[in-house]
């Protein structure tokens, strides 16, 4: 299974604090059934500089790096990056997809978006090279309506979800409707730390193993692979 959304490397953002705990939030994600896991720090264009960016997240991942055990899950670097006006025009911006694929992980406002939005969404995804995936998009639900997501859909946008989604009562139905619907593309523990936001990757694939079978998880590996490998729309 592949952890497309985490926080793991250390000192870099919001998510893991010190080298112990990425070590222990690998080690959890692996004992949860994870074999691939994507290291998606934030990227805030009107806070980072790229290249600053990117030497921070090197020298994170070369502190990292003499832990790494067998029993951690293999390491794709990428970024979690924050929408902006101009992203489509970027020259860095193909630096930022998760490694050896054409995946983005783009992280949109929590608002009304509006049809230029949606628009450069899909010059983006446009661009050779680049497939666009919207990050934890049940966090946008009460921001949009049915018609833009059926439009970005249609027009080969990809969509992720997180595991809580599918862990939390409230909303697991609604996660497996999606997921039957063909509406989710990959799953992202969005894990940042091992109190408040561990890795959860393994219960949600649980969850949908008691709903499905399976199918539900062969299907779930299914989508994987052609997430990250398939041809573009």
């Amino acid at each position: 299974m592949f952890d497309i959304h985490s926080h793991f490397l250390p000192k870099l953002d919001d998510g893991s604090k010190s080298v112990e705990e990425s070590v222990t939030m690998l080690k959890e994600s692996y004992r949860q059934g994870v074999t691939d896991i994507a290291a998606t720090p934030h990227f805030y264009p009107s806070v980072h500089n790229p290249k600053q960016w990117f030497v921070a997240r090197d020298h994170s991942v070369r502190r990292l790096i003499p832990y790494l055990t067998e029993d951690m899950p293999d390491i794709w670097l990428g970024a979690e990056v924050h929408y902006y006006d101009g992203i489509y025009r970027s020259e860095e911006i193909l630096d930022f997809r998760i490694e050896d694929t054409e995946l983005l992980l783009l992280e949109m406002p929590e608002t009304k978006w509006t049809s230029r939005m949606q628009d450069i969404i899909l010059k983006l995804n446009d661009r050779k090279g680049i497939k666009v995936m919207l990050a934890h998009i049940e966090r946008y639900f009460r921001f949009q309506d049915t018609d833009t997501w059926n439009y970005l859909r249609e027009n080969g946008i990809l969509m992720q979800v997180s595991a809580e989604y599918f862990i939390r009562l409230m909303s697991r139905r609604k996660a497996i409707n999606m997921f039957k619907n063909g509406e989710i593309d990959m799953i992202g523990s969005d894990c940042h730390n091992m109190e408040s936001r561990p890795p959860n990757f393994g219960t949600a694939v649980s969850i949908i193993e008691k709903h499905l079978g399976r199918g539900g998880v062969r299907t779930l590996h299914c989508r994987e692979k052609r997430a990250l490998y398939g041809p573009k729309k």
